[in-house]
């Protein structure tokens, strides 16, 4: 038998003071710590607590019949260990489970969780951002790299796409490298190719850039909520995951700010002659990966999961950051003389199914890493399947339902909002166009913009168009005899059927496809401007942040509501209820006749549902056990961004042509989805497995 490599390790901070002797009194189960702290005097009180007894000191709530918080959790314990001895052979695992959670209440909750919380959260405010991006320079960018609208909807497309493959890639390994690894490779992909995608000029290279950003961003989801989660004691856990959900709703008000303010202002930026600009919307794509960076910064100074560390048997490091994170909290409480009193943690045998490794002496350093990596896939498929094992089918059934059906709903509506509000403003701009038939114009110096026109059988004889700039312009049937065009600047303007004579087209963006079945006298075209160029300020684009950023900030009543009540109400009732009224709301949006009615619309329905994704977050955390959890809700999560692609799609394809269809789509959706969770088991006085 092999023998243990942990057995009999002592640990020596320096001096003659032994910082604990490790292996001891563990026996063949688990692994022992025993401290050799120096004795407790009553001369050596803290300046902080001298002249106090303890013993004298009256709790506040005695007189009141209120039991102390640690009374209550003693109590806990207490009913936790005679509901043990009285039932059947406890798991290793789940005394695993048990021994973690007596040791995160020992550990409070404190400074330290509220630093990881920070870090985390702007990991999860970078996902929030991420779905905005694409979505805010589209408007730029497709003037800048001369997108067509298949070109735009791809771009758009692969944005989840990429998000959906990081989700289900990062979640799978960070059960099996660690989450804060995978979080750190995760998030310095996401910067990486942010950074260079806002450098590229050209379409392929931004999508193939966007493309890997996304798979980087799409694993913090998964990572950060099973990362946190095992910080956490059970009575915080659903408050203070759902606060963090906050995250996500602070990255779209900082998309939509930072784009309101930066986006616009075509000035900021450079060019190096004709082939490198950098505009504006580029700047915008630069400060978006900001917070990743942040939270990249933070979570060097962060520790692993310990709990992670005891599934893959690395007692000694679990037992350290155990440590680590009781003296912070109690230190930053006023009580640094608490003592870490952890001596023995059960910690189960592991299979030894983790990494299969070739000797320097029988493989090359390439063999070496191509096993390895094999290994890590299959471990990881592995994992994946196990999600449909006999104990986990219905959870992970139920879940996959509600995720889709939220997401479809969610999604679906989020894109069809702002392209109503795109529809009603072009239905308004086409019913203000003015019709000019048969006019005649001889010898006449156009020197003012041309704006939402249409002529139709008119007459240019030596006109002259000099640097004017044309806007949803359209010549029908009409003739230029002897005209001179000369620094035009256009958009949406075509020439249809027109006969063009001796005409000069100097400096100009106006090419063959602005001339649909003309027909072309000694005509010629100097100087002409290729490819595309940002010039024209759009209003409409300005108020789609301006939608968006009160559709983010809508949800902040949403999220605080459920936070509070999410340990009192529970969870399935919080999911199922707030999908039951979303469900309700979206029957208002037959009410949807202006903008101004849509923008509160979108309010409404983001500030219900959000509470359904909080509680959604919370129970997928608590269903699966630590050696799963980030797989779990990698699929799910990818799931729910394959739903988002499918939902987007379906809902935009019936702008302008019926409201009936979206409505009763994410009306069904949202009543199956709240239907499935009121089935689901209540987790709230679940130890985490």
């Amino acid at each position: 038998m092999m023998a243990d490599p942990y057995q009999n390790n002592v640990y020596h901070q320096g001096g003659d003071d032994s910082y604990g002797t490790y292996g001891e009194g563990g026996g063949q189960e688990g692994y022992g710590y025993q401290a050799n702290y120096p004795p407790h005097e009553e001369d050596a009180a803290s300046d902080a607590t001298e002249g106090h007894d303890e013993e004298d000191q009256m709790y506040e709530g005695e007189y009141q019949g209120i039991p102390h918080p640690d009374e209550v959790k003693a109590a806990q314990r207490a009913a936790r260990a005679k509901s043990r001895a009285a039932g059947s052979a406890v798991s290793e695992l789940e005394e695993l489970s048990e021994q973690y959670e007596d040791i995160m209440e020992d550990c409070g909750h404190g400074r330290f969780q509220w630093t990881l919380f920070t870090v985390l959260g702007l990991a999860l405010m970078a996902d929030g951002v991420e779905c905005f991006v694409v979505a805010f320079v589209l408007p730029s960018a497709e003037k800048d790299l001369c997108l067509s609208n298949a070109e735009k909807g791809m771009l758009g497309l692969m944005v989840f796409l990429s998000m959906m493959v990081g989700a289900f890639l990062w979640g799978g390994l960070a059960d099996k490298v660690g989450r804060r690894r995978c979080l750190i490779v995760a998030l310095a992909i996401n910067c990486i190719f942010a950074f260079l995608s806002s450098f590229a000029q050209g379409y392929g290279f931004f999508l193939f850039f966007r493309l890997l950003s996304g798979i980087g961003i799409g694993g913090t989801v998964p990572i950060v909520y099973s990362y946190f989660s095992e910080f956490l004691q059970m009575d915080k856990r659903g408050e203070h995951l759902s606060w963090l959900c906050m995250f996500w709703m602070i990255g779209g008000i900082y998309a939509s700010f930072t784009a309101w303010g930066i986006i616009p202002r075509y000035g900021w930026g450079f060019s190096m002659g004709t082939e490198f600009q950098f505009h504006s919307w580029r700047v915008f794509v630069l400060v978006t990966a900001l917070p990743a960076i942040a939270s990249l910064v933070g979570l060097t100074f962060m520790p692993e999961s310990p709990r992670f560390l005891l599934e893959n048997g690395k007692h000694d490091e679990a037992w350290m950051i155990l440590k680590q994170v009781h003296d912070t909290n109690w230190r930053a409480k006023g009580q640094p003389e608490k003592v870490f009193t952890v001596t023995h943690i059960n910690a189960p045998k592991t299979a030894e199914d983790e990494f299969i490794e070739i000797q320097a002496a029988t493989g090359t350093a390439v063999q070496r890493w191509a096993v390895r990596s094999l290994t890590l896939c299959k471990l990881v498929l592995r994992n994946v399947a196990s999600l449909l094992s006999a104990e986990l089918r219905f959870a992970t059934l139920f879940m996959a339902i509600i995720w889709f059906c939220m997401a479809f709903s969610y999604y679906g509506l989020s894109v069809w909002f702002p392209d109503m509000i795109k529809h009603l403003q072009h239905e308004e701009y086409e019913s203000k166009v003015k019709v000019f038939h048969r006019e005649r114009v001889e010898n006449f110096h156009f020197n003012f913009s041309l704006v939402n026109q249409i002529h139709k059988e008119g007459e240019y004889i030596h006109d002259k168009f000099i640097s004017i700039e044309m806007k949803s312009v359209k010549f029908e049937d009409s003739l230029f005899e002897d005209c001179h065009f000369e620094n035009i600047r256009s958009t949406d303007t075509v020439f249809e059927n027109c006969t063009i004579r001796s005409t000069v087209f100097y400096n100009t963006d106006l090419w063959e496809e602005k001339f649909i079945d003309c027909r072309m006298e000694n005509t010629s075209f100097e100087h002409s401007k290729h490819g595309c160029h940002l010039n024209i300020v759009e209003d409409n684009d300005v108020l789609i942040y301006l939608v968006s950023f009160l559709g983010s900030l809508a949800v902040l009543p949403g999220n605080i509501i459920s936070a509070l009540y999410m340990e009192k109400i529970g969870r399935v009732k919080i999911i199922g209820g707030s999908m039951l009224i979303s469900a309700g709301c979206t029957f208002f949006l037959f009410l949807s006749f202006s903008q101004s009615a849509i923008i509160a619309l979108q309010c409404l329905f983001c500030g219900v549902s959000v509470a359904a994704w909080n509680g959604i977050d919370v129970v997928t955390v608590e269903l699966y056990p630590a050696s799963k959890r980030a797989t779990a809700f990698g699929v799910l999560n990818a799931l729910c961004k394959l739903a988002a692609v499918l939902g987007s799609t379906v809902f935009s394809s019936f702008v302008g042509i019926t409201k009936a269809i979206p409505i009763l789509l994410s009306f069904a959706a949202l009543v199956c989805g709240g239907l499935v969770a009121l089935r689901l088991p209540d987790t709230r006085e679940k130890i985490l497995q």
